[in-house]
């Protein structure tokens, strides 16, 4: 069991990897707002829409996210600070939202997640995004922040 649970952890990390090379051209100067009020209830009414049915209403994601179900997809994981999400750079939570994890790279692994272009705007993704951040304790933004330093040339 251990041995899954460690090769699919695996997996998940080729996958952000993967996403971080392949990211489309334009997501590179993307910025999450979490302090704008405006922004971040624009994002929580987007959320609330588009999101909530899977990553759950308190950003709290299904349960036993990081294992494959029976139909092979892994469950929607948590955007709140137990979840990965903070783990990745503003440009590449765009892009993986933007254009799902198969836009990004051949071969993907199965996912669930939908890809949001010509659903929502950009704008609209930045606002989900920054409102998911906004929810974060300060130590999760500040580390996410640091993050976000390291990626940008």
């Amino acid at each position: 069991m251990r041995r899954l649970v460690l090769i699919g952890t695996g997996g998940l990390a080729l996958a952000a990897a993967a996403a971080l090379l392949l990211r489309p051209a334009g997501a590179e100067g993307v910025r999450l707002a979490p302090g704008d009020v405006a922004v971040v209830a624009q994002g929580a009414e987007v959320y609330a829409v588009e999101c909530a049915a899977c990553h759950g209403a308190s950003l709290e994601g299904q349960p036993d996210w990081r294992s494959p179900g029976p139909d092979g997809l892994r469950p929607a994981p948590p955007h709140d600070a137990s979840g990965h999400t903070w783990h990745h750079d503003d440009a590449t939570l765009f892009a993986l939202t933007k254009h799902g994890l198969a836009g990004l790279m051949e071969d993907a692994p199965p996912s669930g997640m939908p890809a949001y272009e010509g659903v929502l705007t950009d704008d609209e993704i930045v606002a989900v995004l920054s409102y998911i951040k906004s929810t974060w304790p300060d130590d999760v933004r500040a580390r996410h922040d640091a993050i976000n330093d390291r990626a940008r040339p």
